[in-house]
């Protein structure tokens, strides 16, 4: 009887090797191109980056209850030219959006359940499902210090865009001034040119008067 070790070593000999070794190659069948994909992250300044796992109250569920959003990098995002600050946070690996809305100066982070390695806090318009809605999150730090990190920078997000929209508002309220003094410039401008034109039909007309008198003379 052969012995399965000699049997075992001829199996793994000649066309069976070759065939073990054999790697087709196949072109594809479609060829697609390369493409750019736009994050719209591309226009922002990042200012704070830290590994975090986010949640959402789910409130239409009953009872209501803590349903886990993802976990993934929080990421403050600045616009270059806007000046708007938002958060934004993706799903490891997937790289889905589970956090995007905009800091809003009335924004307050809250202790969760006295843990001091968490935080809550209200948006009123989260884009993470595309559609905007308002939503109670929460989101988790590795330890107290990452925490405090996050939340140190999220309230000078807070102070920056406070001070950006009081900055705008100020510029909104200097050019509807420019705007009111332009309109009365040329109110004034129009009621000039008003009053030239009486002037002259007053003189045209006092001279026609003048005319008739000395015609009546004559």
């Amino acid at each position: 009887m052969a012995d399965p070790k000699d049997q075992e070593e001829h199996d793994t000999t000649g066309d069976g090797a070759e065939d073990s070794n054999h790697d087709p190659h196949f072109e594809p069948i479609v060829s697609l191109p390369e493409q750019d994909v736009k994050t719209l992250e591309e226009d922002e300044e990042e200012l704070f980056k830290m590994r975090a796992k986010l949640y959402r109250f789910a409130s239409e569920n009953d009872p209501p209850e803590w349903k886990e959003r993802g976990t993934g990098d929080v990421k403050l995002l600045k616009h270059k030219e806007k000046g708007t600050i938002r958060l934004l946070m993706r799903r490891d690996r997937t790289l889905k959006i589970c956090a995007n809305h905009h800091i809003k100066p009335t924004m307050e982070l809250k202790p969760n359940a006295g843990s001091d390695r968490a935080w809550v806090w209200n948006t009123l318009a989260d884009y993470a499902d595309e559609c905007p809605k308002p939503e109670l999150l929460a989101i988790r730090f590795l330890n107290a210090e990452n925490a405090q990190k996050f939340k140190v920078k999220f309230d000078e997000c807070k102070e920056e865009v406070r001070k950006h929209l009081e900055g705008a508002g100020n510029t909104d309220g200097a050019n509807k001034v420019a705007e009111k003094l332009e309109e009365l410039s040329v109110k004034d401008k129009a009621s000039e040119a008003k009053k030239e034109e009486d002037k002259k039909e007053t003189e045209k007309k006092e001279d026609e008067k003048k005319e008739v008198k000395a015609e009546e003379k004559n």
